[in-house]
């Protein structure tokens, strides 16, 4: 049998974590440190490989009830090949150090098990409540396979040279960044996004680091559930930017 298919076929490599192609993520596990994935988004394996459900904390379980962030993961064990993937969506695999990565936990598709995670609130300057946005804090020494729907732009950020990102199309940032959820218009308007240009809450990040940015402001669905809806399917739920503004709007 002969195709074109046939040119996409496994890599070969020694490293833990490479990416296949650029939708698709391969990690290969020797029997002694684990990696915790998306649950659900194996699509193959090879070897003696065990998959289960982690678990969480009753913080963990708090956080994520009070606030929609967080991680709902798998532990992949054994020893052999793992290929990980979600709605076909590109695929960056990053070195976490001492630094530190504060990330959108939606665009999460991997980390190493030796990594630590904590929910953290990112405030509005105007002190509304209800319009702040929480977010996902990864600190340690390892990797984390992040996802973005299309090619991200890595912005630098330096203390001459702040940068601003729409609330909805920011992935990730360097922890050490000063961060802060704006939006620009006058005080008597802040309630509502900025006229009919349809913008509304952004970051301002200051300091010395990275924002990663996705080209979308609407995330695809994750594991959506029968029954929710377009608007809670596509990440714009109750926990969206895009839904704080929309409630703030009618209060």
């Amino acid at each position: 049998m002969q195709s074109p298919l046939f040119n996409h076929a496994e890599q070969q490599s020694q490293d833990r974590y490479v990416v296949q192609n650029p939708q698709l993520l391969r990690v290969a596990l020797t029997g002694q440190d684990d990696v915790l994935a998306r649950k659900g988004a194996m699509v193959a394996y090879q070897g003696l490989m065990d998959f289960d459900g982690e678990y969480q904390s009753g913080q963990q379980r708090r956080a994520r009830a009070n606030t929609g962030e967080g991680l709902d993961l798998m532990r992949c064990s054994g020893q052999g090949t793992v290929y990980l993937a979600n709605l076909a969506q590109y695929i960056h695999v990053v070195d976490v150090d001492q630094e530190g990565m504060t990330v959108d936990s939606a665009y999460v598709l991997a980390l190493d098990s030796t990594l630590h995670t904590e929910v953290i609130a990112v405030d509005s300057q105007y002190g509304i409540s209800g319009s702040g946005k929480y977010q996902l804090n990864i600190s340690g020494r390892g990797k984390v396979a992040l996802m973005t729907s299309g090619q991200p732009l890595m912005m630098q950020v330096t203390p001459d040279k702040y940068v601003n990102v729409d609330a909805d199309a920011i992935v990730a940032w360097s922890s050490g960044l000063r961060v802060q959820m704006q939006s620009q218009t006058h005080s008597s308007g802040v309630r509502r996004r900025r006229g009919n240009t349809g913008e509304g809450w952004e970051l301002n990040f200051l300091g010395q680091g990275f924002a990663l940015v996705q080209p979308s402001e609407v995330m695809p669905p994750q594991n959506a559930e029968i029954g929710q809806g377009l608007r809670a399917q596509f990440g714009a739920g109750q926990h969206g930017s895009h839904a704080q503004n929309q409630n703030n709007a009618w209060n």
